[in-house]
């Protein structure tokens, strides 16, 4: 007697509509969908400095609900004070232990309560819309837009991205827009590692006529300025500059923080530690991913007392400034952790000295393999990235999204 192989596939289900057209496949009710819907993913929260009785708590309610919770060993015995903890629930999950800590304000769990419901509104944030000059607008969602890299420095790390002169950046401009760059950065000082700082007139006589030559050839082109400078972004902006992207975190120039508020435009936010000078010498990071979440909890607090509401900010990692190439995977593998902030999140990786690390390539000329390699692998998980090949990336992209989009949604 023959038996029917059974056959057992296992499917990558992520979005809503995927999971409709299984369940229309087998034959549910419709209306069923929407009781699937929260358990089609498990979201794993990570949760620092925890009071070990409201760990306890934690992981006791989560594994009443069908979850679970990942605690430190002698939670259990009260043998500790406190506890890092990893919550593993589905949404539908979470909803539930955020209804029951509503009723518990011992431990910390009201402001636990406050936190997790502000980590899991702003994770589920899925478009933005930057106001530009003009009435003009940049809307950033799940199709990763591409900023090209227009470099105005004598000693850039890639030496084929540095321009000669305005004829020069004109026609990369050109091509890069035709390539499909969403956003252009212009940027008249150098800040790869162990570089020395530009005075502010210098980066000015470089940058203006620059500025004034690409926003009269590209009306409609969106421009961002890499400067860290505060009277340089307010000079950028009266020249036609629309995003001020600042490396050092509104910390390596006194005035920054004022002025880029007072420009009025979009700011990119970046993670530092250090100079540019001396970034790579710092202290290897206990907790990378917590210094970095602590980092712009107090940055983006301090820009808003400023003036410079978080509507406005965009936020980038900044790997390679003060960080290892172990530290840059990292950051590239958990980037989701980054939603958490409610904005949209830019990535330079752009044949940086890691990625000819995990391939072999030492010189910045032999990186392009790597860069689309991590190009393709944030696709879909960051707003933009920032790169210096933009056809070749644009590919990339669209090579991984027609992969991402590929389902069984259209059945």
């Amino acid at each position: 007697m023959s038996v029917s192989p059974v056959s057992v596939s296992l499917l990558n289900i992520r979005a809503a509509c995927e999971l409709e057209a299984v369940c229309a496949r087998i034959g549910a009710d419709p209306r069923s969908s929407a009781y699937f819907q929260p358990k089609r993913r498990t979201e794993h929260l990570y949760i620092r400095h925890v009071d070990f009785r409201a760990a306890a708590f934690l992981k006791q309610e989560l594994l009443a609900r069908g979850g679970d919770a990942v605690v430190g060993r002698h939670v259990i015995d009260g043998q500790v004070g406190h506890s890092d903890v990893l919550l593993i629930a589905t949404g539908g999950q979470l909803r539930a232990l955020l209804q029951k800590l509503k009723a518990m304000d011992c431990w910390g769990l009201k402001e636990l309560r406050e936190a997790l419901t502000e980590a899991l509104n702003n994770a589920s944030v899925s478009g933005w819309t930057l106001s530009l000059p003009r009435g003009r607008e940049l809307r950033l969602d799940d199709r990763t837009k591409v900023m090209g890299i227009l470099n105005l420095t004598e000693d850039s790390f890639y030496p084929a991205s540095r321009l000669k002169n305005l004829d020069d950046l004109l026609r990369r401009a050109e091509t890069m827009l035709e390539d499909g760059a969403d956003v252009l950065d212009v940027g008249a000082e150098s800040t790869r590692p162990g570089s020395l700082p530009l005075g502010g007139d210098e980066e000015l006589a470089r940058l203006v006529p620059a500025l004034r030559a690409l926003r009269n050839a590209f009306p409609d082109a969106v421009l961002s300025v890499d400067t860290y400078k505060g009277k340089v972004a307010l000079e950028a902006a009266r020249e036609g500059a629309d995003i001020i992207n600042d490396v050092g975190g509104f910390g390596l120039d006194a005035d920054m923080l004022a002025c880029a508020a007072g420009t009025g435009l979009p700011c990119i936010l970046s993670h530092i530690r250090g100079t540019p000078a001396d970034m790579q010498h710092t202290v290897p990071y206990d907790d990378l991913l917590g210094d970095i979440d602590v980092w712009f909890r107090e940055k983006m607090a301090t820009a808003e007392h400023a003036g410079l509401a978080r509507e406005r900010l965009v936020l980038d990692p900044g790997l390679g400034f003060g960080k290892r190439g172990e530290d840059n995977l990292l950051i590239l593998k958990e980037a989701e952790t980054l939603s958490v902030f409610g904005r949209p999140v830019l990535i330079g990786h752009s044949r940086k000295k890691f990625t000819g690390t995990a391939t072999g390539a030492e010189s910045a000329d032999d990186r392009l393999a790597g860069t689309l390699a991590v190009s393709a692998l944030l696709e879909g998980r960051v707003q933009m990235i920032r790169v210096h090949d933009v056809k070749e990336n644009r590919r990339a992209l669209a090579m991984a999204r027609a992969v991402r989009e590929a389902s069984s949604c259209r059945s």
